[in-house]
Formats: C-alpha cells, sequence, structure tokens
C-alpha cells in the first residue's frame, strides 16, 4: 500500500486573552507608542517574507493494526495579515485530533497555562491603562497651555476687539471678514481686481449683484502690530465751539422787486468749479441788485457733457431757497430775450467795489449782461459777512443735485456701509492730464514719461513746459502716487479690509495701482458699485458722475484727498460746515521724504508709521482759521475752508461770534 501524506493549512488570528490588546495596538485611530506584552503577543524573527507565524504544530502517530506505523504529520500556519483570518480554529477540531489517552493531561496542562497567562496579562493591562491615563492628562495640560498662550498672544496682538488685518492671508478668511452681503454678491471673475455689482434680476424688490475676485496679496513689510483696527481713525476732530452760522440777521433787508438788470453767466470748468461759480454769481447779482439768470454750464471746455443746470441741480428747489435773498428766474423775459447781452470777463479775485464802480454801470447801460468765466471771480476774504454766508448758503443749503443723482447716490453710499462698516473716500489725482500738467512722473516708466512730456507740450494754454518733476516732488507740487497713497493709509493705521471709494479718474501708469490694491483690496467706484442699468442714464454725463462722487465722498467717514484740486476743496470745505467730518489733507513734502527714506532701508516700517501719525496728528480737518495771504491765488480758498465767514465760535454765554 502506498504512503499517504496529508498536509492541512489553517489561517487564522490568535484569540486568546491577548488578541484584543493586540488589535487595540494595531489600530490607526492609536496615537500611542506600541508595546509589547510577554506571552501575548509576539512575532518570530525567522518567518517568511510575508510574515507568517506557525502558530501550532502538532504531530500525530496512527498505529497499523498490521503492525506498519506511518508518521503523519499536520501543520497549522496562521498569516496575521490575511484578511481571510477571521475566525479562529475550532477547539474541538484540535481534540479530536488527539489520542484519548493524552486528552485528559493535555486539558489539565492548557487550563494552567490559560489561568497563569491570564493573570500575567491583566496585570500588565491595568499597569498600561494607568500609564495611558496619566499621558492623556498630560497632553490635555499641554493643550490647555497652548490655548492659553495664543489667547494671550491675539489680545496682545490686536486688542480685546480688533483683529491683525494682515493675518488674514486666505480667500475665505477675507469674505468671512468683510462679508459683502453674500445674499448679492458673487464672483464672476478670477482675473479681475476691482468689485462690480451686476443687476441680474428683472425684479426690482429682488436684485441679485455679482461681484469679481480680487487679488488677495499680504503686504510682506508691514508689522502686524501696525496694521490693527484702531476706532480712532474713523472718530472726526470735534468742532469744539464751532458751529454754523448763516442765517439771516434780525435787520436783514427785505429783498426790493426793482432789478438794475438781468446777469447771464457761463458757468466753466468742471463741476466742482461750476459750484464755486454759481456760488460767486449769486452773490455778484446781490452786490449789483441784479436779477440772475439760472447759469448755462460750459460744454467744451472741460468734458463734452450736454448736462445743463437742470440736469445736475434741482432748479426749483435752488430758486425757492434763495428767494428772500436774489431775483432768480428761469429764462429772460420776452422784451429782453431779443437784446444782445454786453459780453465780459470779470476780473479773477475781484472784490465788492470792483462791481458796483466797474460792472453796475455796464449793467445799468445795456441792461443784459454776460459773464464768459464764473470761476474765481471773487475774493477769497475782505468780502462783508453778509455776502460770505450767502456764497455758503448757495453752497451748501440750495445746490442740491437732481433727484437722479440724489437717488442713485444714497444707493451707493447704502452699499458702501453695508452691514454698518465705515468707509474712506479716496481722491485719487493720478490721472494723466493731471500728471502732465504738474510734469510728475514718480515710478513711471521712461516710456510714459515721455507721453506726458508730449501731452504738455500738445495743450496750448499750460504756459509750464519744462518741469523738473523730481525737484517738484520734493517741495510737495506732484500728487501722490497710488503706492504713496497705499504707505500713507497703512501708516495712519487703516487696516486691510478698509473700504474704499475711489473718487477719481482712470489712475495712469501701467500696475500703479498694483501696491494699493495689494494693500486695500476693497476698492470700488462708481463704475463696480453701481450696476450697467443703474448708470445708463448717466452714459456720457461725466458732470453727473462727478455729482455721484461728490455725494459719497461727503458721506464718507474720512476723505483722503492726495493733491489739491476743486473737488478736494469743494468736498473738504462741505465737511468743516456740517460738523468738520475727519479729513486727512497728507503732508506732501514730508511724507515723500519719509517714503524715500523706507525705500532706502533708512528707517523701519515702524519708524516710518510712528512718523507718518505725527505728521498728520493735526490735519484730520479740525476747525482752524482761514488767513489771507499776500497772493489771492496763493492763499487757502474760501470754499476749502468756510471759517471765518460761515462757521463761527460760540462764546461762553453762547453767543455766536465771528
Amino acid at each position: 500500500m502506498g504512503h499517504h501524506h496529508h498536509t492541512g493549512h489553517h489561517h487564522a488570528t490568535v484569540t486568546d486573552g491577548g488578541d484584543r490588546t493586540m488589535q487595540r495596538v494595531s489600530s490607526p485611530r492609536f496615537s500611542g507608542p506600541m508595546t509589547r506584552r510577554a506571552n501575548s503577543f509576539k512575532r518570530s524573527n525567522n518567518l517568511n517574507p510575508n510574515n507568517t507565524n506557525i502558530l501550532s504544530s502538532q504531530s500525530t502517530q496512527s498505529t497499523n493494526v498490521g503492525g506498519s506505523g506511518h508518521h503523519h504529520q499536520q501543520h497549522q500556519v496562521i498569516d496575521l495579515n490575511s484578511p481571510r483570518s477571521e475566525k479562529p480554529p475550532s477547539g474541538d477540531t484540535l481534540d479530536s485530533m488527539l489520542p484519548s489517552h493524552v486528552k485528559g493531561i493535555g486539558h489539565k496542562l492548557h487550563s494552567r497555562k490559560k489561568i497563569s497567562f491570564f493573570s500575567v496579562d491583566f496585570a500588565e493591562y491595568g499597569s498600561e491603562l494607568k500609564r495611558r491615563k496619566k499621558l492623556r492628562q498630560w497632553m490635555f495640560l499641554m493643550f490647555l497651555g497652548m490655548c492659553l498662550f495664543l489667547g494671550v498672544f491675539k489680545i496682545s496682538a490686536t486688542g480685546w476687539f480688533g483683529y491683525t488685518a494682515d493675518n488674514l492671508g486666505n480667500d475665505k478668511l477675507h469674505q468671512d471678514y468683510y462679508d459683502s452681503t453674500p445674499s448679492h454678491l458673487n464672483q464672476i471673475s478670477d482675473g479681475s481686481h476691482e468689485w462690480r455689482y451686476e443687476d441680474k434680476g428683472a425684479d426690482e424688490n429682488n436684485k441679485h449683484f455679482e461681484v469679481s475676485q480680487i487679488s488677495l496679496m499680504v503686504v510682506p513689510d508691514v508689522d502686524e502690530h501696525d496694521s490693527m483696527v484702531d476706532y480712532e481713525i474713523w472718530s472726526n476732530p470735534g468742532s469744539g465751539h464751532f458751529t454754523q452760522c448763516i442765517d439771516q440777521s434780525r435787520n436783514h433787508k427785505k429783498l426790493h422787486f426793482n432789478t438794475n438788470g438781468y446777469l447771464l453767466s457761463n458757468a466753466n470748468g468742471g463741476l466742482n468749479q461750476m459750484r464755486f461759480g454759481i456760488c460767486d454769481m449769486v452773490a455778484v447779482a446781490k452786490i449789483m441788485k441784479a436779477t440772475l439768470v439760472l447759469p448755462s454750464l460750459d460744454h467744451s471746455s472741460y468734458w463734452a457733457d450736454e448736462s445743463g443746470f437742470k440736469d445736475l441741480f434741482d432748479w426749483k428747489y435752488f430758486m425757492d431757497a434763495l428767494e428772500d435773498d436774489v431775483h432768480i428766474i428761469d429764462t429772460l423775459p420776452p422784451e429782453f430775450a431779443g437784446i444782445e447781452p454786453f459780453y465780459k470777463t470779470p476780473i479773477s479775485w475781484s472784490n465788492v467795489n470792483y462791481y458796483k464802480m466797474q460792472i453796475l454801470p455796464l449793467l445799468k447801460q445795456h441792461k443784459v449782461i454776460s459773464f464768459t468765466h464764473t470761476d474765481s471771480r471773487l475774493a477769497n476774504n475782505g468780502l462783508p459777512s453778509s455776502i460770505q454766508k450767502l456764497r455758503c448758503k448757495v453752497n451748501y443749503k440750495a445746490l442740491k443735485y437732481s433727484a437722479p443723482i440724489e437717488d442713485l447716490a444714497r444707493i451707493l453710499v447704502s452699499r458702501m456701509r453695508q452691514h454698518g462698516q465705515p468707509y474712506l473716500a479716496l481722491h485719487l489725482r493720478y490721472e494723466k492730464d493731471m500728471l502732465a500738467f504738474t510734469g510728475c512722473s514718480h515710478n513711471l516708466t521712461s516710456k510714459e514719461d515721455e507721453e506726458l512730456q508730449q501731452m504738455r507740450y500738445e495743450v496750448s494754454h499750460w504756459k509750464e513746459k519744462e518741469i523738473d518733476g523730481a525737484e517738484r516732488r520734493m517741495l510737495g507740487g506732484c500728487p501722490l502716487t497710488p503706492r504713496e497713497t497705499g504707505l500713507l493709509l497703512k501708516g495712519l493705521g487703516f487696516p486691510y479690509g478698509t473700504r474704499i471709494y475711489l473718487v477719481a479718474g482712470e489712475p495712469y501708469g501701467s500696475g500703479s495701482m498694483q501696491y494699493l490694491r495689494d494693500s486695500f483690496p476693497y476698492i470700488f467706484t462708481h463704475a463696480t458699485l453701481a450696476t450697467r442699468k443703474e448708470l445708463e442714464p448717466f452714459i456720457n454725463h461725466q458732470n453727473m458722475l462727478a455729482g455721484l462722487d461728490y455725494i459719497a465722498a461727503l458721506e464718507s467717514d474720512v476723505f483722503v484727498f492726495t493733491y489739491d484740486g476743486n473737488m478736494a476743496k469743494a468736498v473738504q470745505g462741505h465737511r468743516r460746515f456740517v460738523g468738520f467730518k475727519k479729513t486727512i489733507n497728507p503732508d506732501r513734502v514730508n511724507l515723500v521724504k519719509l517714503v524715500d527714506q523706507l525705500d532706502e532701508g533708512k528707517i523701519t516700517w515702524k519708524v516710518f508709521s510712528s512718523k507718518v501719525k505725527k505728521l498728520h496728528e493735526y490735519r484730520i480737518g479740525g476747525p482752524y482759521y482761514r488767513e489771507a495771504g499776500e497772493l489771492p491765488k496763493l492763499e487757502e480758498n474760501f470754499y476749502a475752508n468756510p471759517l471765518p465767514g460761515c462757521i463761527c465760535e460760540k462764546t461762553p454765554g453762547y453767543k455766536i461770534s465771528n
């Protein structure tokens, strides 16, 4: 008879009392150290490459009745890593393989071994639990310590209610901080650097807006402590004992119906230059006891804008507000409509005597006189108090913008103030024509500088042609560049998330706005803040768009202008009149020096910021008296600071003294 060899291989996992401990150690959720236990978890060093362990090897002999003996060996190999080794071999199966006379002894030895095994394992298992519990306690204490440290660091870095804006380094955090009405704003472009509202709904009461994505970059050269939220930067300087004083006095003479003639005028220049001219024309009509015809507006010298007086201003309100001061009519009476007016260009910065002695006789002679220019036709100082008060009454009370401008402006201001957030209006005079006129080309390319020179020579009425731009910049004669403006705002302490309404035309220069947008990405203009549908009535009406900017700047929490222009003069004067709202007038002479020192590494950012704040401590729109200069053109403009004239100081007895 042949020899028969039967070999059986069974794959199973270890299932004694130490098996559960082994499974816990091997669990991916267990982050503690792996420990070995005696008799419960052993690995043989001479295993095969597949990490198989021989759990038991039992040899049995079968005695043949015929006297021939055959040895049959059966080996059970257990693969610990096998996915099939889920059920251990049955004890009955093992016992059935033992001879009957060995079973009793085997059971006794096996029982003793089990008792000894479990006693050792449970003792070590209890000790291990204590060690783990102690380890968890230490880890919990370390976690509490870390939380306490981060909390103290947070408070020391940002204050109790502040935040470190420069730490907002990703789109999610910035969106959470800014939260620009998520129900109205969505991203529409990954490459745009501007916010834009889009009206996507036909229902006026259920509008949906979209906003383009902003490039968010953290500026590395700023100390995070200097970018903290400081609520004082939004506070007004305070008006002290000063208040408005343009009401008519008790001895005010009633307006007589008689007139010396009719005054026509053509308001020239941009919107704010025309505002000043209209105010002066009302005052001149008062001086000469003339009847003022609603001024016409210049359509050629500044912008090709066909907007008339009635398009820009509420003309009926204008006439009603001044009915007790000056006779104002819409058009000439029929009996004078056919008369050729006498054209005259008044001398700039003239006083009352000039109009009474030289212009009034011409008016009486011709009955209708037309002024070709209205800008700067009255002096800043040396005028009667009643005339100064009338100029302010016209500017700040009577000249109300037309309903379309007022209505859309209120919408823009509301969007800037979403969730009650403050905003800053920035008058950035960095348009091409302004740079060409001033000869300033700092930080521009040589090609851009040549373009500016060419433009300056092509404009015939610009008298100055050869200009040293570098020298003019050091003398404070250049508009701040967008980068210098960004450094100014950051140095003053305005945070990264500051909402900025840009009151300006298109900035000149390739990449000139990059630094400012990187430092303050939430920059809006009327073109991006309003929907296209809302702007349709204003297309090709630059003066009406300037009216939107005027109101947005007037209503802002902080107004900053980078160069002295008519817009800057008009807005800062109006803000003084309504209560000295914060208006920052940069010290350009000293600021550009500090910027150069910072760029050259001569001062640190901390020193720069400290000096910038010190420079502008008293340049924030607080009350001070306007003083006359040697030349009217060089002195402070009346409309930029109507104190004295329209703002008076209350005495201790609450009497108003001018």
